[in-house]
């Protein structure tokens, strides 16, 4: 099995050459199997569907496990992105309630006020005729969107740019693979166990600080409060789960693990859906003829404009298609991670006890034997009819199995929403601004122009 540094790649190559060469580099040169170095962590690259079927789902629970502990997690080390084996079942089903289809509806029109507020900030500089950073505004949509169905809380990121909540977050996502810390323990792991004893985290203390306290005092609030007000948001849900007379106090979320789901949610939920929703945005400006195909169906679902009801966008076949395309592309998870708990033999290859197996999502969706022009943006790939012969275990953006993305459907209804509301008023189109730019930690896409025309005509946009 040949072996490779992908953290000199880090340090030698551009970030975007490490996805979109580095790993489709090793898939077509090395096959199915290959080996890698993470400093001095030696990683088994699966790339065959069924041994990945075998990791994921079938023996998930047996003999894998997902890799979570690099050290220096700081306050993070109890949350569900840290937690391992019966802890992370333990959270994980605490936690899944909260997803439900059920209890999306019941959060939609919350969403809805968010979208309306992110289509007036939108008109406002498209009234000037002026390129629009995209980012800029789905980062604070998605944003908005997290804390109020969380917390219930409000912040406005659209129009409060800096307000400590975002400001904070800006800062936690700011993460470098080439931070010195991280290095030192990639490459000398006995170093972590040492460094935490200090508390050294790669997480910078005073944003961990800030998020512990203002959850800390927004769970005070309601427990001391003497109103009866219902709440569906994420965090009520775990308040309640703790008072269960049901639930063995053993299997209830601590005070300290509801905080670090909360504020775990913060980051997973702005970002992933900031990201995807911005890479959808230039696939539909860089293909107008889906674009104005996905417009007919949203004006047919909504007949002039009228509001976006829950079930009919879930419905909507031709916006999963798109979607689901966008997301084949522009994966949100571009490498899946599992450790071996012991060692195991699955269709020949023998895995050894604590080898770190890495899943390369991002090779497998561009794959020109599974994927016919692999670069090309073709939602039709996801239509009912085609469905069928996708292997759910070469198309993975959330994961699969038990332990994929557990906001994947919240996820989605974030993004759905948002695009059918732009796309009942505007078109995007590229201009000049327009490029696409890959970072180690996230990847976006930088502006596009949102124009006043859609189906061919120009329009004035309706007002919200």
């Amino acid at each position: 099995m040949v072996l490779c540094s992908s953290l000199f790649i880090f340090k030698l190559l551009p970030s975007h050459s490490l996805h979109r060469s580095f790993q489709n580099k090793c898939y077509r040169k090395y096959g199915k199997i290959w080996g890698i170095y993470d400093g001095r962590q030696p990683v088994l690259c699966v790339a065959d569907p069924e041994i990945i079927k075998a990791i994921l789902v079938k023996e998930c629970y047996s003999f894998f496990t997902n890799r979570r502990n690099f050290h220096l997690n700081g306050a993070l080390y109890d949350s569900l992105f840290n937690a391992e084996d019966d802890q992370w079942k333990r959270i994980r089903s605490v936690l899944s309630p909260s997803f439900t289809s059920g209890r999306l509806k019941e959060m939609f029109e919350i969403m809805k006020s968010h979208s309306a507020n992110l289509i007036h900030s939108m008109k406002k500089k498209a009234d000037k005729g002026e390129a629009l950073e995209l980012k800029e505004f789905f980062g604070s949509y998605s944003m908005d969107v997290v804390t109020s169905t969380a917390f219930s809380v409000d912040i406005d990121s659209l129009n409060n740019p800096s307000d400590p909540f975002v400001t904070n977050i800006k800062k936690m996502l700011k993460f470098d693979f080439l931070n010195p810390l991280f290095l030192a323990v990639a490459f000398f792991p006995f170093l972590g166990p040492i460094l935490e004893k200090f508390e050294f985290s790669f997480f910078p203390k005073s944003v961990t600080d800030f998020f512990y306290a203002s959850l800390e005092k927004i769970k005070s609030n309601r427990e001391t409060s003497q109103q009866k007000v219902h709440r569906v948001d994420f965090l009520q849900l775990m308040i309640d789960s703790q008072k269960k007379n049901g639930l063995q106090k053993d299997k209830r979320l601590s005070d300290h693990e509801i905080l670090s789901q909360s504020m775990i949610f913060i980051f997973a939920g702005y970002e992933t859906s900031s990201s995807s929703l911005t890479f959808l945005a230039y696939n539909l400006a860089t293909n107008p003829e889906i674009m104005r195909k996905l417009q007919e169906e949203i004006d047919s679902t909504f007949p002039n404009k009228a509001p976006v009801q829950y079930q009919p966008l879930m419905e909507m076949d031709y916006l999963d298609s798109v979607i689901n395309e966008s997301l084949r592309l522009f994966p949100i998870a571009p490498r899946l991670e599992r450790v071996a708990k012991a060692s195991v033999e699955i269709n020949g290859l023998v895995i050894p006890k604590d080898m770190v197996v890495l899943v390369p999502t991002w090779p497998l969706h561009r794959d020109p034997e599974i994927w016919p022009e692999p670069e090309k943006f073709k939602p039709e790939r996801f239509s009912k009819k085609n469905q069928e012969d996708i292997d759910p275990y070469t198309y993975m953006p959330f994961g699969v199995g038990p332990r994929n993305c557990i906001g994947m459907r919240f996820a989605l209804v974030v993004m759905k929403l948002a695009v059918v509301e732009i796309l009942q008023r505007y078109s995007f189109s590229v201009c000049k601004e327009t490029e696409v730019r890959f970072q180690i930690n996230s990847a976006y896409c930088s502006s596009f122009r949102l124009c006043e025309e859609a189906y061919g005509t120009y329009f004035c946009p309706s007002k919200v």
